[in-house]
């Protein structure tokens, strides 16, 4: 996110690192430019080459948003997270009964913690897929429940850290790791840190891994458990 250079470089910076799946925020700067964006990624890598995600974080008005959409699903998109705001939840029914493009819910889930009205929220929107951010949905147990009320009505997910440390996150990436789900996921915001702990994590090729013959900051864990 950010500008149109500055998510240019970004883009360019993430293909070169080896990634096949980017995700994008839209709705911050002009929608098309943003377009022009995607569609120039388009022009030099396929679907098959480059999953794309879009994410806009509820920046569309419920009678822009079908339009907006019917626009992004020209250019080969995975899915988008969230196209309008949480708390709408007949305005997003209608969408991801009609869209041309896949939907993610995301801050939908925040702070629905009953699993009967995790189910209901579910069976009522029936969104192509939902993302889990264990920190903001009740832990690994809520994200748990999730998954099982997914996979019980066809839904599709993936989870993506929040803003935790590499503490948080390394802890997020094991529990993931024991889904089994394949599909790319979205854990790699410890970069967004300027002063995060080192830790043995690392990304390499558009995946995390665990560099064994790396170690922890001790010093900085010690002072933090005092």
């Amino acid at each position: 996110m950010g500008d149109k250079e500055f998510m240019y470089r970004q883009i360019e910076e993430k293909l070169k690192d080896g990634f096949s799946c980017i995700k994008m925020k839209i709705g911050a700067i002009d929608f098309d430019t943003e377009i022009a964006l995607l569609k120039s990624i388009r022009e030099r890598y396929s679907k098959e080459a480059i999953e794309l995600r879009v994410d806009a974080n509820g920046a569309f008005s419920p009678q822009e948003a079908l339009s907006k959409l019917e626009t992004l699903s020209k250019l080969d998109l995975h899915s988008i997270e969230q196209p309008i705001k949480q708390g709408q939840a007949e305005e997003m029914k209608k969408l991801c009964s009609n869209t041309p493009l896949p939907i993610a819910l995301d801050e939908e889930l925040i702070g629905v913690v009953d699993v009967a009205k995790k189910q209901e929220l579910l069976l009522s929107i029936k969104p192509q897929y939902i993302i889990l951010k264990p920190s903001l949905v009740g832990g690994f147990a809520g994200s748990d429940e999730w998954i099982s009320i997914a996979e019980k009505n066809n839904i599709e997910w993936w989870v993506t850290s929040a803003l935790e440390s590499n503490i948080g996150l390394n802890a997020i990436a094991q529990w993931t790791a024991t889904l089994g789900n394949e599909m790319p996921q979205g854990l790699g915001t410890g970069s967004l840190f300027t002063n995060n702990m080192e830790s043995p994590l690392e990304v390499n090729q558009g995946g995390l891994f665990y560099n064994s013959s790396k170690k922890w900051n001790t010093n900085l864990i010690e002072s933090l458990c005092i």
